[in-house]
């Protein structure tokens, strides 16, 4: 239960970033994810007691950090340029039917059950329903586009670093303040390749902040603590309930109120993911 409860909590700060992210949506989004991750990888040294050596890990594994946090942005961000946002958002959140069906390929001794895979099914019909909303009539699906390619590709990255981070040789989750640090550099990086210079208010710094504390710092930290104590399927089930506390928030923050697709999409993530979790094997 406990790694649940880890899980929730990096869930439930995923679903605060689009709501956090609006405000900042006037910077460049790698110069946006360079600061933050920048600014969570700080978190670590708290965590280690300040001490480095907990920072330390051996190169393969930092490739495998960096290939997660920082692969998974720099594809969905090439993913959104390149395909409509909505519906490369929709592919990108694959990520947690993937956790769920790829968990017997990365990781051995670990089953596939018809209940598991039917109620990722389910969750992400409920996530896709969250997503979309009311705008099912104006998805954009004619044609091949490398966005939708992209976007696939950073669910993989996602999906299979949660999971490889479990064959790697045990290390600290305060060296996530590793990942996080080296990510930040090259997402900064990428922002002076690829985007214009921008300068940044005492607002923006200050909001930057915050969410390098949370969506793109503790969450990564709590989401490792959960994946070393539970089920990689049973966590990837929950994590279809991103998309709907991200909507909610949204919502919330524009002082609208959700509508029956929102309520729908809630009924089928819930009960994915209490059958999903309930299952043997």
């Amino acid at each position: 239960m406990h790694a649940y409860l880890l899980a929730m909590g990096a869930i439930v700060l995923w679903g605060s970033l689009a709501a956090l992210g609006s405000s900042l949506s006037h910077l460049p989004p790698f110069l946006l994810t360079g600061l933050a991750l920048a600014v969570g990888s700080v978190i670590a040294l708290p965590l280690s007691r300040f001490d480095w050596r907990q920072w330390r890990v051996p190169l393969p594994t930092l490739a495998l950090g960096v290939y997660g946090l920082f692969g998974f942005h720099f594809l969905l961000f090439l993913a959104l340029r390149h395909a409509p946002p909505v519906e490369a958002n929709l592919v990108n959140y694959l990520w947690p039917l993937g956790m769920v069906v790829l968990a017997p390929v990365f990781l051995p001794g670990v089953g596939l059950r018809t209940l598991h895979v039917l109620a990722a099914l389910v969750g992400f019909a409920g996530a896709a329903l969250a997503i979309v909303g009311g705008k099912a009539g104006t998805l954009q699906v004619g044609g091949l586009q490398w966005g939708y390619l992209l976007a696939l590709g950073s669910a993989f990255i996602w999906a299979s670093y949660s999971l490889l981070t479990q064959r790697v040789a045990a290390f600290p989750t305060a060296a996530i303040g590793s990942f996080a640090l080296v990510s930040g550099l090259l997402s900064l990086l990428c922002h002076v390749w690829l985007e214009p210079a921008t300068a940044l208010s005492t607002q923006d710094l200050a909001r930057v902040v915050v969410l390098g504390l949370g969506p793109l710092g503790a969450a990564f930290f709590l989401w490792d603590a959960a994946l070393k104590r539970g089920d990689a399927r049973k966590i990837g089930l929950l994590s279809f309930l991103t998309p709907l506390l991200s909507t909610l928030l949204l919502l919330a923050a524009r002082g609208e109120t959700p509508g029956p697709h929102v309520v729908v999409a809630a009924v089928l993530i819930v009960g994915a993911a209490v059958v999903g979790t309930r299952a043997k094997g």
